[in-house]
């Protein structure tokens, strides 16, 4: 009696997923709480914010598509996915959550609670930001990947605080100058 050859596989192997990052931060915004509600929801803000967006349709409401090209460490891929806000609080508080394929570089996936108060002139943002990846990213390990997600989140952030209240300015403006705005506040005529 001999052996049976061993059956093919049915089911294609789990990509394997790296534990969850986790890190949250906070920014002053100069900029009324209204102005930063606004701006979280405005389609062309998150598209100029996030980091190697390529194209960003849709809405708030319906969730948006998104193409984002990124290098983490020595893998390069070109990620598309869904962007959803979720948890919605009226200008108080939301959850941007967003999942992206990048073939066969893996995926990415992760969401950002945001809040927002009133604090003197501006608005305090605080953000809470989970993420995983899979697959080859996965396999890169925790520090390349802890390292590229921070920097993400921060570089979102600062591109975010830009285009609410202006490229941060050494000297403030001359007597008689009106302040320089960011260019989502000129858009929206504050």
């Amino acid at each position: 009696m001999g052996l049976s050859p061993r059956p093919a596989r049915a089911y294609a192997e789990p990509e394997q997923e790296e534990p969850a990052m986790q890190m949250n931060d906070s920014r002053l915004i100069i900029a009324p709480p209204a102005t930063v509600w606004a701006a979280l929801f405005d389609p062309e803000v998150l598209k100029a914010c996030v980091p190697g967006c390529e194209e960003l349709t849709g809405t708030a409401e319906d969730g948006f598509e998104a193409a984002v090209v990124q290098k983490v460490g020595p893998v390069k891929a070109r990620f598309t996915g869904l962007v959803k806000l979720s948890d919605i609080v009226p200008g108080e508080s939301c959850t941007i959550s967003g999942e992206g394929k990048g073939g066969a570089a893996g995926f990415a996936k992760g969401a950002a609670r945001v809040r927002l108060t009133p604090e003197g002139t501006g608005t305090k943002l605080d953000y809470e930001v989970e993420a995983n990846v899979g697959g080859k990213l996965a396999q890169l390990g925790s520090r390349i990947i802890d390292g590229f997600a921070r920097k993400m989140a921060d570089d979102f952030f600062n591109r975010f605080q830009d285009a609410v209240e202006g490229p941060d300015t050494a000297e403030p403006p001359a007597e008689g100058e009106p302040p320089k705005k960011g260019w989502f506040k000129r858009l929206i005529g504050e």
